[in-house]
């Protein structure tokens, strides 16, 4: 007679696929180690090249300083030449501050400087501050006249059509 097989363990009959389930959690496990040894490295690379430039960008850093110093450029604004003397600008002024003969003491103030005189007038309003406006093109002119005069406020031709100053290339309105 022959002798039967022997049966297998409950276990293996109920869970057939547990070897299986072992292998690819296993291999799955290693792949995960895997992929993580290889970021690590990647990222301390990384962050290796970022301190390594950051030094690099610190010993840098005074060297560039010194030779960006001697670039630096005035603002556009003030570079304005004046492009004729003073003996040759003409200037109209305004009385803005409502005194007689103030306009008179100006204009006696402006030749003393070398300007030339052309017109002096009341201003059509008062002015809270003395103003230097100048022409379109003039004003290298008109920044030249404010310095002189000690002028702070000196802008282009605002308010006044440039046919109502005749021949002169820059205003002086008297303030308070």
């Amino acid at each position: 007679m022959d002798h039967p097989l022997p049966a297998p363990p409950h276990d293996a009959l109920i869970r057939p696929w547990r070897t299986a389930a072992y292998v690819a959690v296993g291999i799955a496990a290693f792949e995960l180690l895997l992929l993580l040894v290889i970021g690590g490295g990647k990222l301390t690379g990384f962050v290796a090249d970022s301190l390594e430039g950051a030094a690099r960008q610190q010993a840098l850093a005074p060297q560039q300083r010194v030779q960006e110093r001697p670039v630096t450029r005035k603002p556009a604004a003030t570079t304005a030449v004046a492009r004729q003397p003073r003996s040759k600008t003409v200037v109209m002024v305004l009385n803005g501050n409502g005194r007689t003969g103030a306009a008179a003491a100006a204009a006696a103030r402006v030749q003393t400087r070398g300007y030339k005189v052309g017109t002096v007038t009341n201003a059509p309003q008062q002015v809270p501050r003395s103003i230097v406006m100048y022409r379109p093109g003039f004003v290298g002119e008109g920044r030249r006249l404010g310095r002189d005069l000690g002028v702070k406020l000196v802008t282009p031709l605002d308010g006044m059509r440039a046919g109502a100053l005749g021949r002169a290339h820059v205003v002086f309105i008297l303030g308070p």
